[in-house]
This record gives structure tokens, C-alpha cells and sequence, in this order.
């Protein structure tokens, strides 16, 4: 991920948004992409929901 990397002008100055940025990227890894192998989501594989989620859908989660 880009914001691990100090050498560009993504890189996280405050451990807060690298937390919520690394969270973001899971929840979209894990209940938004589908996977190549197994051609569903993680979360779909796992049993945490029965269909793909949008991003608008991730954004209406947050607090």
C-alpha cells in the first residue's frame, strides 16, 4: 500500500488515518472484491454476508 511508503504524497502523517485507511482497504478487499480463485468475496466465502457490497454502501457504514 502507498501509504506505507514515506517517499510520495500519500504517505500518512497521523497513525489515526493510517488506521482508517488500512480499515477502508480491508473492508473493500474483503466485502467488495471479488476473488479470482474462489469467484466470490471473502466475506461471501466466510459466511459474513450473501452478496458483493458497493463502496457507496462501505461509505454509509461509517460513523
Amino acid at each position: 500500500m502507498v501509504r506505507f511508503t514515506r517517499l510520495n504524497n500519500a504517505f500518512s502523517k497521523k497513525q489515526e488515518n493510517l488506521e482508517h485507511n488500512v480499515a477502508l482497504y480491508f473492508m473493500h478487499y474483503n466485502f467488495c472484491r471479488i476473488h479470482q480463485t474462489v469467484r466470490i468475496t471473502p466475506a461471501m466465502e466466510a459466511g459474513l454476508t450473501d452478496r458483493v457490497l458497493t463502496l457507496e454502501e462501505i461509505v454509509q457504514l461509517l460513523p
